[in-house]
């Protein structure tokens, strides 16, 4: 962790603090951690990388040492946010690896913009599923807690009580995130995935709950040029449950041949 210290900066981007990690020397290359994490969150994806590329990671805004934004921002403004900075630093194109969230907003960029190269989707969200039949069942619940609330103060304490055992684990954890939570967990990008230019690598987890190996199938064919390497035994976070693979993959994919 102290060589993280020691390669990060505190830098204004359009008014906004974000905290930036750079190190290494070559061509350079994003990398996005996910939803709660931070810079830390990344360390042997940044330590295997940094060997033969510049690598630039960033706390996202609302998540490590990085502020959370004064408005509330979808994947768009993340993602913009995301190339202003790298303008900032004097990057106009780069490699992305993204991790979760991080990999949703580089998937963005990628269909939006001509900032990515090439592209790593690890554990990527992005995509919805027609709601299970628990998933309908909480919004009802919410609905009807919505309702019992404008009953006076016993309501209002009856509707926190239905909110604290249906909510998820990243709602409860959101503190002034959650209206921003709320907004990037309703946003779909399949629409946006056919215009993906980037040679685009999904790796993911057999096991992985949090996004679906059915959403990894989906990625592949939706997006022009891309690949899928599963990981058995893996989950959410295959890029921490086998490191060594994770690395030797993607190093390879984003290893240009010499002329």
């Amino acid at each position: 962790m102290g060589s993280i210290d020691q390669n990060t900066s505190m830098l204004d981007v359009t008014g906004q603090k974000v905290r930036v990690y750079e190190a290494g020397e070559g061509l350079p290359v994003v990398v996005l951690h996910g939803w709660g994490g931070r810079i830390e969150s990344m360390a042997p994806v940044l330590t295997c990388l940094e060997r033969d590329h510049r690598v630039i990671s960033m706390d996202l805004p609302g998540f490590g040492e990085s502020p959370v934004p004064a408005d509330v921002w979808g994947t768009p403004e993340y993602a913009g946010f995301v190339r202003a900075t790298l303008a900032h630093i004097g990057i106009e194109r780069a490699d992305f690896v993204g991790h979760s969230y991080g990999a949703k907003t580089s998937l963005y960029l990628a269909a939006t913009t001509s900032v990515v190269d090439r592209l790593v989707l690890q554990g990527s969200s992005g995509l919805r599923t027609p709601p299970s039949m628990s998933a309908r069942l909480k919004r009802m619940l919410s609905r009807a807690a919505r309702a019992v609330g404008k009953l006076g103060p016993p309501g209002r304490s009856i509707r926190q009580a239905i909110y604290d055992r249906i909510a998820s684990q990243d709602y409860k954890d959101a503190g002034a995130l959650r209206p921003i939570l709320v907004k990037v967990v309703n946003e779909d990008l399949s629409d946006l995935c056919p215009k993906v230019a980037s040679s685009t690598l999904l790796v993911w987890g057999r096991g992985d709950t949090a996004s679906p190996i059915k959403h990894a199938e989906r990625f592949e064919k939706l997006i022009p040029d891309a690949g899928l390497v599963v990981f058995e035994g893996a989950g959410h976070f295959a890029y921490l449950d086998d490191p060594q693979r994770f690395c030797t993959i993607v190093s390879h994919f984003l290893k240009r041949e010499s002329a």
